[in-house]
């Protein structure tokens, strides 16, 4: 007598099906090497692999869809209940959605399969409301016999999707909510018509980790309870390990690994997997993200501006290590203090009397959520917002609100690093004329001069002279974010304010630009203000710790305190939403 289980045919026959998907550019290239996956009711897969990996491309080719100045060249995509006229070789179920016309192709997206991208902002109408928008889906597919019926229609997937149902809140305009919220609408949206398959492309990678945990049970619910199987794309696996049943690891357009999510994280085969492992921060700092552990040096080297890294690093026999230990001297020792920073936009109070110092060759993180008025600090600070009361000093000096105010001198000492590092950066001009600009507002050197001082500053991001005549799109996004740092190092500033500088970046280059930082806080004896909503990276880059709620520091302390001992319920909450492995 046989034991073998057979199991039920809603979990064994999937709803969509990838073979052998392949995808050329128009000149022959060809990007996807035979990528195959399958997709089960009521599960979700996950597609892990860096930028340029191919993961998008082929959760768009699940669509049908193929960006400008790609083709299909070769395999299938079969989803359930749709296809082409021809069958599968040796099956009698429906063909390929890939063979059919692109006007039938378009019928499927939104109906049978949706799809939820990174960027909520950009993929709602900010002329419409949501209600309208969302009823606009289901009256293009044609779902229900009424205009009555859509409405109830829209009214239910609100609640489905965790937001407010009401005929009011239906009438608010995308600006008018947050980014978590504007995501729920974006999934809202593409859950009306119940459709088999989701495609969800990095949809939590702005969000912080409270928003994050809420949009991901929605998706994990919303899976679950309606049998839809959704093909997560991401490249942060702690967000893999808290939604996904499955794991497909894709590296330069080929599969290197996959199998179930307990598996390929927890006992992964492949050497590419175990980079992507080793490159995730954790909270609580056993793996060092990057090459140097802690910044320790006693007496910083400054102005070291080699090409190549002098050594091991810093030696860490003879020195004491910062991290963790919050500054406790006198305020001569202090770089930066702020003290009674208030902002308000109209009767909305964004910042409400902050007072913190920060020390020499010291490293700060500013942590909250979307809408915590922490980024909002950070260009006060850098005089970038100038309608704000209080005082903001810079070695004892006072510095006006405003960038046009102050000095030169202070307008080099702070130095602001922006969040994308696609849009921060000119695409006309070489990598040269764009780290050459704060030289040439500050007009004390010649051309020649200033071109020495570029590369200096490009050998202190790891970037060489080959790098001068490039142009942004000729870079990669972490290449990008080089260049843009190099830009703000290019004035030797003591204080340069990190905005969310890492929150687009895949998790090695993450880790490589986290570990550019330490080494150049411990070379230069800098100062850095890192402003973010990943609390992973707290032990990774900062000493002390300031949590903002709405515009107001909450707790505040080392590091290493205020993540063992937070005291605000606040703190505890953000610390329990993080997405661990």
């Amino acid at each position: 007598m046989s034991t073998s289980v057979v199991e039920p045919p809603t979990t064994t026959k999937p709803v969509l099906s990838a073979r052998d998907l392949r995808v050329a550019t128009t000149s022959g290239h060809e990007i996807l090497h035979g990528v195959s996956f399958t997709l089960q009711p009521g599960k979700i897969l996950a597609l892990v692999g860096e930028s340029g990996s191919g993961k998008t491309t082929a959760g768009l080719a699940c669509l049908g869809h193929f960006r400008q100045g790609l083709k299909h060249t070769g395999g299938e995509v079969h989803l359930a209940g749709a296809g082409g006229s021809r069958g599968n070789a040796g099956t009698s179920g429906p063909g390929s959605i890939l063979d059919l016309p692109e006007h039938e192709r378009r019928k499927l997206r939104g109906g049978s399969i949706s799809y939820v991208p990174q960027d909520p902002a950009l993929s709602l109408n900010p002329a419409m409301p949501i209600g309208r928008q969302i009823r606009e889906v289901l009256q293009v597919h044609h779902y229900g016999g009424s205009e009555e019926e859509r409405r109830a229609r829209v009214t239910e997937v609100l609640a489905e999707v965790g937001l407010d149902n009401s005929p009011a809140y239906q009438r608010r305009y995308p600006h008018q909510l947050s980014g978590g919220q504007q995501q729920r609408v974006g999934i809202a949206m593409a859950f009306a018509c119940r459709p088999a398959v989701m495609v969800l492309d990095e949809p939590t990678t702005g969000l912080d980790v409270t928003t994050q945990a809420l949009v991901l049970q929605t998706i994990a619910e919303l899976a679950e309870r309606h049998g839809v199987a959704g093909l997560y794309i991401t490249h942060d696996l702690a967000v893999v390990a808290k939604i996904a049943n499955e794991v497909v690891v894709m590296l330069s357009g080929e599969v290197v690994e996959q199998g179930p999510c307990a598996e390929v994280l927890y006992e992964p085969r492949h050497a590419y997997t175990r980079k992507l492992l080793g490159a995730v921060p954790d909270l609580a700092g056993k793996r060092h993200v990057g090459q140097v552990a802690v910044i320790t040096s006693e007496h910083p080297v400054i102005g070291q501006h080699s090409g190549q890294p002098s050594g091991p690093g810093p030696d860490t026999r003879q020195s004491r290590s910062v991290l963790g230990s919050a500054h406790t001297g006198t305020d001569g020792d202090n770089l930066l203090e702020v003290s009674g920073l208030k902002l308000s936009y109209g009767k909305a109070q964004v910042l409400d009397g902050i007072e913190f110092s920060l020390a020499r060759g010291e490293s700060m993180m500013l942590l909250g959520e979307s809408g915590s008025g922490k980024t909002t600090l950070s260009r006060c600070i850098a005089g970038l917002n100038d309608d704000y009361s209080g005082v903001v000093s810079l070695n004892g000096d006072e510095l006006q609100p405003g960038t046009r105010a102050r000095t030169a001198e202070q307008r080099q000492q702070v130095q602001y690093v922006f969040q994308s590092p696609f849009s921060s950066l000119n695409p006309r001009r070489t990598v040269c004329e764009s780290v050459e600009v704060p030289l040439q507002m500050s007009g004390t050197l010649n051309r020649k001069q200033r071109r020495i001082r570029v590369l200096e500053a490009l050998d202190q991001v790891r970037l060489g002279e080959s790098y001068l005549d490039r142009r942004p799109g000729d870079l990669s996004g972490g290449q990008r974010q080089r260049v843009a740092i190099a830009r703000a190092l290019v004035n030797a500033p003591s204080l340069l304010v990190c905005d969310e500088i890492t929150s687009a970046l895949d998790v090695s280059v993450q880790a490589s630009i986290i570990d550019l930082l330490r080494t150049l806080q411990a070379e230069t004896g800098m100062s850095m203000l890192f402003v973010t909503h990943n609390i992973c990276l707290a032990r990774h880059i900062s000493q002390r710790m300031a949590v903002l709620q709405h515009g107001r520091i909450v707790d505040y302390g080392s590091t290493e305190d205020v993540l063992q001992n937070p005291r605000h319920e606040y703190t505890r909450e953000l610390l329990a939403n993080v997405p661990t492995l």
